[in-house]
């Protein structure tokens, strides 16, 4: 019950702030999400720091004000405090509380006053909080917040309304929770600003179904709480929700992740998730940048492999000005099947994804996982490259398995798509599950979506993790097999043809034959009517 009011609190204070940019002329403003996620951040920042600050100093939890006896510290000593709170905290000055601008509000030029406030954090903070570019650029932790209101005259108020806003709120509570509750939050607080309906790079939300049965595919329960030391990769990674499963199911201490992706919206997003979710170690390995043209993750000069590799990628892109660069002799080893083609009439069906696939097999570690999202013409194309990708998988004996999804399961697109599952330690037995069949269809917006049930997802990830095979559900094939079948991986292709076989008297049998020599009558006799129509109509307009 507390968590659920805590939920329902946070919520409300998303929607105030949403509130806010709309009575300032921002609501559904291209800058809304950065003032929304920006000022929900500082606020999380702060009550964190109070949170830890107390629970180190039983003074500090027993003053009546906390903000004011920190205050009172002397350099030393907050010094000492900050070292004992650990890497993960931000460093925080006195100045930096949000009581104190909520003191100083009526002072002239606040807005000025918050935006070096925040500003100054970020700066204090970089070396833990900033994401870097490929090109080695660091994007810090906030903007000038204010200077998104484009009335120089609105914009002291503008920040009044938000420093009331967050300070009647307090997270303190509720940084006992567990990963669950942050994810529902990170979903509600972005779920305006994920959509792929709009740019070239724009980044959707993977649903939690497919990210669920990703992870506890890659570490099933067994597993969980034994797998140490290990790395996470993604190189599309959006705003981590598959990044942030695997590492909930490993344990946030126990690994690390790594990321790029070209868009730095989505590696901002991603940022703010990795702080909700307590794996603030593993923003230095954000890279906002061009994975497949400039890979920034390397060992020495050799691109670096990992542990765990998830990705959703996306499937077409128009990247024919990159496409010779890619098509180069340095990089034929990790497009081991080829580059695609640029297509002669649409540049933008460019599959991207081909090469995304190709990339994660070549970064992963010898023994290593990993889970991508594909289209699902990807499992039984019969040539080109999406087959000698395949053809690799199968031929090295590095193949899981494929959960092949219902259709909708992006409300977004209507591209069926299946779950690739790569294990390079798997040398037998190769698990493919046909669930096109499950979930219940709902209407979301204009679009509609398939939902999975808690019971269905159980169902994919307990047969896949118990190699069952299941009557027209799921197979377990050797390697051999599935190279007969030309590379085959639609489980359908493998399911038994069963023939049901019925006994029947002399007279039933000759009363079911009757039926089908009677059927095939009319049905001649259809089509000679039919051709006959045909060529009085084809007569007729040769006279004419």
């Amino acid at each position: 019950m507390v968590t659920q009011d805590f939920q329902k609190s946070t919520r409300q204070l998303i929607d105030n702030l949403k509130s806010i940019c709309a009575q300032y002329g921002l609501g559904n403003d291209g800058n809304e999400f950065k003032i929304i996620t920006q000022v929900f951040l500082y606020k999380f920042l702060n009550d964190k720091f109070a949170y830890q600050a107390k629970k180190i100093s039983p003074e500090l939890a027993e003053a009546e004000n906390w903000e004011q006896a920190i205050s009172a510290l002397s350099g030393d000593e907050l010094e000492m405090l900050q070292y004992q709170m650990g890497a993960n905290i931000a460093r925080l000055k006195p100045e930096h509380f949000i009581a104190h601008l909520w003191n100083r509000q009526n002072a002239p030029e606040f807005a000025k006053l918050f935006d070096d406030t925040l500003r100054d954090i970020a700066v204090s903070n970089n070396d833990i909080f900033a994401v870097k570019t490929d090109g080695g650029a660091k994007v810090t932790l906030f903007d000038r917040v204010s200077e998104y209101i484009s009335d120089v005259g609105r914009r002291d108020d503008f920040c009044r309304a938000i420093i009331n806003k967050i300070g009647d709120f307090s997270f303190e509570r509720i940084f006992t929770q567990k990963f669950d509750f942050y994810a529902t939050i990170f979903e509600y607080l972005i779920k305006d600003y994920n959509s792929n309906s709009g740019g070239k790079y724009a980044e959707y939300y993977t649903p939690h179904a497919v990210a669920r049965i990703m992870a506890a595919i890659l570490v099933p329960q067994e597993q969980q709480g034994k797998v140490h030391n290990v790395s996470c990769y993604d190189p599309s990674a959006g705003s981590g929700t598959l990044l942030m499963n695997v590492a909930h199911a490993i344990g946030e201490n126990r690994c690390s992740i790594y990321t790029q992706d070209i868009s730095q919206k989505s590696s901002n997003l991603l940022r703010l998730n990795l702080i909700l979710n307590n794996l603030v170690h593993s923003i230095p390995n954000i890279i906002q940048g061009n994975t497949l043209l400039l890979p920034y993750h390397r060992d020495g000069k050799a691109l670096k492999r990992f542990d765990y590799i998830v990705s959703n990628p996306p499937f077409k892109m128009d990247f024919s000005d990159d496409r010779n660069a890619l098509d180069s002799k340095e990089n034929k080893e990790r497009f081991f099947a080829g580059v695609p083609k640029v297509p002669a009439k649409a540049k933008e069906k460019m599959a991207i994804y081909q090469l995304f696939l190709q990339h994660i097999v070549h970064s992963l570690k010898p023994g290593g996982k990993a889970a991508v999202v594909v289209p699902t013409g990807f499992i039984t194309a019969q040539s080109g490259i999406d087959k000698k990708i395949r053809q690799h998988l199968v031929d090295e004996k590095m193949l899981a398995g494929v959960v092949s999804m219902p259709s909708n399961i992006f409300a977004t697109t209507g591209t069926n798509v299946s779950i690739l599952f790569i294990d390079d330690s798997n040398k037998n037995g190769v698990v493919l599950i046909d669930a096109s069949n499950l979930g219940t269809k709902v209407k979301d917006g204009k679009n509609q979506k398939t939902l999975l049930s808690e019971e269905e997802e159980n169902r994919i990830i307990a047969t896949f993790n118990a190699k069952e095979a299941v009557e027209d559900f799921s197979v377990v094939v050797g390697y051999d097999d599935i190279a007969a079948k030309n590379y085959s991986l639609s489980a359908g292709q493998y399911f038994e043809v069963r023939i049901e076989y019925v006994d029947l008297t002399p007279e039933e049998f000759a009363t079911k034959m009757r039926g089908f020599t009677d059927n095939l009558d009319r049905l001649f006799k259809e089509s000679a009517g039919l051709e006959q129509e045909i060529r009085q109509q084809l007569t007729g307009l040769r006279y004419e």
